[in-house]
């Protein structure tokens, strides 16, 4: 296994990081890990360790804000500029590795990420792979509390005002004090104007989800409690794909890749990829 990093140029002229997890051969496919809120494209070894050795290229990027890149932290100012980014990774993989089928992998925002970029740019894509997605607006959400954030969000956007509760990650203490303790995995609330944007596109995608036609596979924790597991089963039910499978597993938290039972997911994951590209399990 080769591993590769570096950085480039995203929108807003931001630095952003990426790395790369080669298999010895030419690879048969490539991953995208498109990551969650407040984390980093370091946190899916399990992914990497699992599918390299199979002959799948594993990439990623730490989004503006996250991670090894710039940008003020857990702040964006228009959610296309992480799409936009994404579409410049992948506009770079693509010259990297051409003709190779690509699947995008989002967990959480990364799956909200991910819904958008189908949306955009799905004709360039072989299919997706979504985890924990956060694409439904919660339900404690009022077109009231909508119409403050999207006030704060113009008035206040650097404001403080969602944070994530470490133990809602995983059922693995092991995992839980490992993001605890990392010092990439950024500890404090996300901005006014980040969630702003983030309901805008959940209200995008809800809106258009129809338009999804590639093939894609939703797993999903059942007993997640930072994203509305619902929210899976919504988009599951509202994409116009031929090819499409979710996957609920009983009493697991936000990151089931992450789970005492990752094997299982990583596993199940596996043989849908292969199944995709033509091999059989």
């Amino acid at each position: 296994m080769e591993h590769q990093e570096g950085f480039f140029k995203g929108v807003r002229d931001i630095s952003i990081y990426f790395q790369s997890w080669l298999p010895e051969n030419e690879p048969k496919a490539i991953l995208l890990i498109v990551h969650g809120l407040a984390e980093h494209s370091g946190r899916y070894m399990n992914i990497v360790s699992h599918f390299v050795p199979l002959g799948y290229a594993v990439y990623g990027i730490d989004h503006l804000g996250h991670g090894k890149s710039d940008g003020t932290r857990v702040h964006v100012e228009r959610f296309e500029d992480y799409t936009n980014t994404l579409k410049v990774y992948l506009d770079m993989i693509c010259r990297w590795q051409p003709g190779k089928p690509i699947f995008l992998v989002g967990h959480s925002m990364g799956g909200l990420i991910s819904a958008v970029c189908l949306l955009d740019h799905q004709i360039e894509l072989t299919g997706a792979v979504l985890s924990g997605a956060a694409v439904k607006i919660p339900n404690n959400i009022t077109p009231a509390i909508l119409v403050v954030g999207k006030m704060l969000s113009a008035l206040m956007p650097g404001f403080g005002l969602i944070g994530l509760e470490a133990d809602g990650v995983c059922r693995d203490p092991a995992v839980v004090q490992a993001y605890i303790s990392d010092p990439l995995v950024y500890k404090g609330k996300a901005t006014a104007r980040l969630a702003a944007e983030m309901l805008k596109a959940m209200q995008y995608v809800s809106a258009q989800a129809a338009k999804i036609t590639l093939p894609i596979l939703m797993v999903q924790g059942s007993e997640d409690r930072l994203v509305d597991p619902a929210g899976s089963q919504m988009l599951y039910d509202a994409v116009s794909s031929a090819d499409k499978k979710i996957r609920i597993y009983d009493g697991f938290y936000h990151e089931v890749f992450n789970e005492p039972e990752h094997d299982e997911v990583l596993r199940d994951v596996e043989i849908w990829l292969e199944a995709r590209l033509g091999f059989r399990k």
